[in-house]
């Protein structure tokens, strides 16, 4: 069973004295399996945030359906499987760290002795259980975030929802970060995150779905997201001297007995090939060089922003 799935997903706001409808997600439509780290990667203003409220039932959707491990989300059977850090989570000022997640446990019906059980482990896997005695406004960007993320894990739950968890945190925290949430993979939970951070997508995501103007443009994962786009070779070879390879391809590399030159399609490569042999040259190899994520992400953007529409 997937842990969500989202068909035809539409959200159409009305504005202004004479109200205007703005449509601001347009048929979204994912599938999201049980135990995966998906990212939901897009711009500022893509429609990211928007999804996530209608998923955790914050915002009731124009049309289309969403199931939470095949309940409708919005019920209390879907929240009871979910845990929420959004984007910018406020958290009580004067509480400690502790306290919060005894308040929030509470919350969320945890029996008392479960979450004096929990609540330690919990501190101990985000890293915090050394500042869980000090408040709250004493807590850096950072600690903040992964207090925040402490409060979704507090009932459990089999899905965490998280709103651009990554954004403003330093490498080091950005870093810790995305290690509690391999940490949540390895325990079999589902971790679905929105970001515009594209480094920390493909380190820890086994898949992906781009969104742009409130459409999925692409979604899988980073090896199908690059399948078929090739943007040039790499190719190294010995036995001929550099002199006699500038009119080959782009010199990316010369050492002792290897040069290694960039060259651009199919047809170039063969022709390449070809002209190394003439010259008494020997291939060494040859290496596609494949769209990154970046890449693809850019790419998609643009075609948006061209006036693309599917």
């Amino acid at each position: 069973m997937n842990a969500i799935s989202i068909k035809a997903l539409t959200k159409t706001y009305r504005s202004g004295f004479i109200p205007r409808r703005r449509t601001v997600l347009h048929g979204i439509d994912i599938e999201v399996a049980g135990g995966e780290v998906f990212g939901f990667l897009g711009p500022n203003g893509a429609g990211k945030t928007t999804t996530i409220k209608a998923i955790v039932g914050l915002l009731q959707p124009t049309s289309g359906e969403i199931e939470i491990f095949g309940e409708r989300a919005g019920t209390i059977a879907a929240k009871r499987r979910i845990g929420y850090l959004p984007e910018n989570p406020y958290l009580c000022q004067f509480l400690r760290g502790r306290e919060l997640l005894e308040y929030h446990a509470d919350l969320c019906a945890v029996p008392r002795d479960d979450s004096r059980v929990r609540i330690p482990e919990i501190l101990r896997q985000v890293g915090l259980e050394p500042a869980s005695p000090l408040p709250i406004r004493k807590y850096s960007k950072g600690m903040v975030q992964r207090l925040g993320l402490a409060q979704a894990m507090i009932n459990d739950p089999e899905l965490l929802i998280l709103d651009e968890p990554l954004s403003g945190l330093d490498p080091i925290g950005r870093k810790e970060f995305r290690d509690i949430i391999l940490g949540l993979r390895d325990r079999g939970k589902t971790v679905f995150f929105s970001s515009h951070i594209l480094q920390d997508a493909e380190m820890i995501c086994d898949r992906v779905a781009i969104v742009v103007g409130g459409i999925v443009r692409r979604i899988g994962s980073l090896e199908e997201l690059a399948t078929g786009d090739i943007m040039g070779y790499e190719v190294e070879l010995s036995g001929c001297d550099r002199s006699r390879l500038a009119d080959l391809g782009q010199i990316v590399v010369a050492q002792t007995h290897t040069v290694l030159l960039r060259v651009e399609g199919a047809e170039e490569l063969e022709r390449v090939v070809s002209e190394i042999r003439a010259r008494g040259g020997r291939l060494v190899s040859v290496v596609p060089l494949r769209r990154t994520l970046e890449d693809v992400f850019m790419s998609e953007i643009r075609y948006q922003q061209a006036g693309g529409s599917s």
